[in-house]
Parts: structure tokens; C-alpha cells; sequence
């Protein structure tokens, strides 16, 4: 059996490659490598995307979090309310702004943060919830909006993984005060390369994140405070507007490929669709199962590639020690890691291609 990939950089580039050569052969005969057109014009495509009036492109995923965050006031003393089962950039953005991350558990459907959890971790140094959009299924908002308005909290969305998934016929991206994406090389909208954007309809934080990016700058060599320099590249940004076209469409195809999932593994395997309330893009598609390492050696003989996104919760990684949160402080998000297996997942998967993946699985599972 051909080696089948968990994702495919090589068919995209395929499919698009004459396109991105001949928009990086115009950023080079441009000679604007800095905050040029190209970036002025991915912003205005990508706000339209997310249906926000600001988009302002950084330097990768992890800076879109840190600088949103410090343009929503958080800063030294403060908590931000947010899940343990994601990546440890969430974790370090709120530490870099001198904040301290408060874990709260997620719901056993959706892997995403539970709204029941919230009041009892919110205290007098809370000031912002930080919910995860996990595997392209958005957190269930309208809740965790309540409560934040209710109590003064900013919400800033990571939204890393789920570039056009919606809550309630709305876009992430424009659900709280702002969010932020990545467009690390995987994700559904990927750059050659790092690359973020925060989005907001808030004014006053599109024009703090524009200055942080640019060393705190307002104008040439005049600098309000100090930023930083996480300006989101003109060769970056000209690859993005010719994939972001396309984004609709892959993401109906990942839609497709989950379905056949979904259908083919649910008499054997616990799949719990996504919430009436989301439409998810599935970034990735994640079951979950007893024996994960096994299974996932056995596919790997196959030639079928898994992922494990991610076999350690935040409060359990060595860098978190100082947070002193021991095992079993959260059930669900410990439970899930253990048995959390990623599936080949890509726009250019057919569907021959996903059956053998299938089979193969159905083969194993008990």
C-alpha cells in the first residue's frame, strides 16, 4: 500500500503550484518584502472572510494570541481562563504577557471548554476567557459570552485550528472581542512558512495589535510604547490570498471526509457528531480508542500516518510545574489524551485513498 499521509503539502502545491510561483515571482520584481500591498490586501480579503471589519496580519499564530491579549489589557497579575487540552501556545501567549493561565475542564462531547466550569475558576484577577476552537469545532460562545459580559472579561477566540468553522451560523472570528489564527504550513489556510492574523470589530484593539507588531510604532521612529517585530510577510501574505479562495471548498471536502468517517467507524467506535450548534471544519478528524499506541504502530506498518494532538494536557507538561496542578485535576481533557488519535484528513484525500485508511483501521479495532 502507497505511504497515505496524515496531511498532504505535496498535492496542494500540485494542485495551486503555478499560482504561488507567480505570486512569489511578484513579490520579489515588487521589492515591498514589508508590510506592502499584498498584506494591506490578504487583511482586507481575510476580515471579509471572517465578516469583521479588522484582520491584522503577525508574524505566526503564537504572537496573534500574545498581542491580542496585551490589546485587551491583560497583563501582569492577571488570569485568563482557558482548557488544557490544546497546544502550549495558548499556555505561553497569556504567560508572555506576565498573566497566569487558569485551566478549566472541557465538555465530553465537544473537547472544547465546558461554560459550566467557568464561574467557579473566576476570580478577582480574572480578565479574559480564552476558549479553543479545537480540531476546527468551534467552543459552544453564547454561554461563555454571558458570563463574560455579565462579569466585565474580555473573550478572546483562539481560532488556530478552525479557519471558516461557525457557531450558530456565525463566523469564529467574530464571535468575541477578537481572535486570533495561525497559518502554520497544516492548517486548513497555510502559509510556506509561520505566519497569523488577529481579527476583531473592535477598532481600539486592531489599532494596538497594528502598533505592537511594528515595535509600538505610530509613525516612522515615533513609539508609544514597546512592541515587538511580528509583521506578517509580503511573501507569506501573496501565498495566502491565492489559497484563501479555496478555503470554502476544502473545507466542504474535509466536511465530506469526516461524514465517510463518521459513517464507516461509528458501528465500531464511539463518534459523536459535531454539536447541532456548529458547522466544524475538521482540521482534524479524532477518534478515540483503548490500545492508541498500538493501533497507531500497526496503521504505521501500513503505511497510514496518525497524529496524537495532544498526548500531554498543558498542566501536566514540565513547563508547568510552577502552576502546581496535579494529575486528575481534569478528568476529561486526561482521559481524551491517552486515547485521542488523529486520522488522515486533507482536501485532496479521495475517496479509494480514505477506504484503505478504513479498512485498515477495521482490521485492528476490536
Amino acid at each position: 500500500m502507497p505511504r497515505i499521509p496524515l496531511v498532504d503539502l505535496a498535492a496542494q502545491y500540485r494542485a495551486l503550484g503555478p499560482a504561488l510561483e507567480e505570486a512569489a515571482r511578484r513579490v520579489l520584481a515588487s521589492t515591498r518584502y514589508i508590510l506592502g500591498p499584498e498584506v494591506e490586501s490578504f487583511e482586507r480579503e481575510f476580515a471579509a472572510f471572517c465578516e469583521v471589519p479588522h484582520a491584522i496580519g503577525v508574524a505566526n499564530g503564537t504572537d496573534a494570541l500574545e498581542l491580542a491579549l496585551r490589546a485587551l489589557q491583560v497583563g501582569p497579575g492577571d488570569e485568563v481562563i482557558t482548557v488544557p487540552n490544546t497546544f502550549i501556545a495558548t499556555q505561553e501567549a497569556i504567560s508572555a504577557t506576565g498573566a497566569r493561565p487558569v485551566f478549566v475542564d472541557v465538555d465530553p462531547h465537544t473537547r472544547t471548554l465546558d461554560p459550566r466550569l467557568i464561574h467557579p475558576a473566576i476570580t478577582p484577577r480574572t480578565r479574559a476567557i480564552l476558549p479553543v476552537h479545537l480540531h476546527g469545532h468551534p467552543a459552544d460562545m453564547d454561554p461563555i459570552l454571558a458570563i463574560a459580559r455579565a462579569r466585565g472579561l474580555a473573550v478572546l477566540e483562539d481560532a488556530a485550528q478552525a479557519h471558516g468553522a461557525r457557531y450558530r451560523g456565525r463566523p469564529v472570528g467574530a464571535l468575541g472581542d477578537a481572535a486570533c489564527f495561525s497559518f502554520y504550513p497544516g492548517k486548513n489556510l497555510g502559509a510556506a512558512g509561520d505566519a497569523g492574523a488577529v481579527t476583531t470589530a473592535r477598532a481600539d484593539v486592531a489599532a494596538r495589535v497594528r502598533s505592537l507588531r511594528n515595535h509600538g510604532r505610530t509613525q516612522k521612529y515615533l513609539h508609544d510604547e514597546e512592541g515587538r517585530n511580528s509583521r506578517l510577510d509580503e511573501l507569506q501574505a501573496a501565498l495566502l490570498r491565492v489559497k484563501l479562495p479555496h478555503l470554502a471548498a476544502w473545507n466542504a471536502r474535509r466536511r465530506e471526509l469526516a461524514a465517510r468517517y463518521r459513517a464507516a467507524l461509528s458501528p465500531r467506535l464511539a463518534l459523536p457528531p459535531p454539536a447541532d450548534w456548529a458547522e466544524s471544519v475538521h482540521h482534524l478528524f479524532v477518534i478515540e480508542l483503548d490500545r492508541r499506541d498500538a493501533i497507531a504502530a500497526a496503521l504505521a506498518e501500513r503505511g497510514i500516518e496518525t497524529g496524537v494532538h495532544y498526548p500531554v494536557p498543558l498542566h501536566l507538561q514540565p513547563a508547568s510545574r510552577h502552576l502546581g496542578l496535579p494529575p486528575g485535576r481534569y478528568p476529561v481533557s486526561e482521559a481524551s489524551a491517552a486515547r485521542m488519535l488523529s486520522l488522515p484528513i486533507y482536501p485532496e484525500l479521495d475517496d479509494p485513498t480514505q477506504d484503505s485508511v478504513i479498512r485498515a483501521l477495521l482490521e485492528l479495532l476490536p
